[in-house]
């Protein structure tokens, strides 16, 4: 996990969120693959900035609740003409595959993009958010559930890390902050 707690709370803050840059090394190039069968890097491809979070499509937790919030900030900072791309990269590569990536993520926003790869892609990916994942256990109805990173990673339309938006706000918070680090962007 991101072991700064106190300054990715203190992102939180307007006051700081001029304040750059970061005061820890996340991000980086990775090459993944989506829903569709298509390679995808670390940048959007329609030039978008991006809402990315690390999760599983069919997770019962965390997701659960960060997916649709994607959604919603997402239609949010659309209303204020900013176009972001939800983007989810995969813990469960097993289930979240190209086939079953992209219906599960429709139900929360059309533009969902699901990401996905090989165990070594995928670590590439895991390595440059600091993401660590781990099965805690088998639910009998839904299968593995595995703890994994809470935190959306905004970044721009190349890739490049922006902010931390933090789990535990509300949309409208959240939605508050991808728009200030994203206008002019889309």
């Amino acid at each position: 996990m991101i072991k700064p707690v106190l300054a990715l709370l203190a992102l939180c803050s307007p006051a700081l969120a001029d304040q750059s840059p970061l005061p820890f090394d996340l991000g980086g190039a990775f090459e993944l693959v989506d829903q569709t069968g298509t390679a995808r890097t670390q940048a959007d491809p329609q030039g978008h900035p991006q809402l990315l979070f690390f999760g599983y499509a069919n997770c019962r937790e965390i997701c659960s609740a960060a997916l649709p919030m994607m959604a919603q900030v997402a239609d949010a900072v659309a209303e204020q003409g900013i176009t972001v791309t939800p983007v989810m990269i995969t813990v469960d590569p097993a289930r979240d595959t190209v086939d079953t990536l992209g219906p599960a993520l429709a139900q929360h926003h059309a533009d969902f993009v699901g990401l996905t790869g090989t165990a070594m892609q995928l670590q590439v990916a895991y390595d440059a958010y600091q993401i660590e994942t781990e099965e805690v256990f088998t639910d009998p109805e839904y299968g593995p559930v595995y703890a994994h990173g809470s935190f959306l990673y905004l970044l721009d339309a190349q890739g490049k890390l922006l902010t931390l938006v933090p789990p535990v706000i509300t949309p409208e918070a959240a939605a508050g902050i991808v728009a200030k680090y994203t206008q002019g962007q889309s």
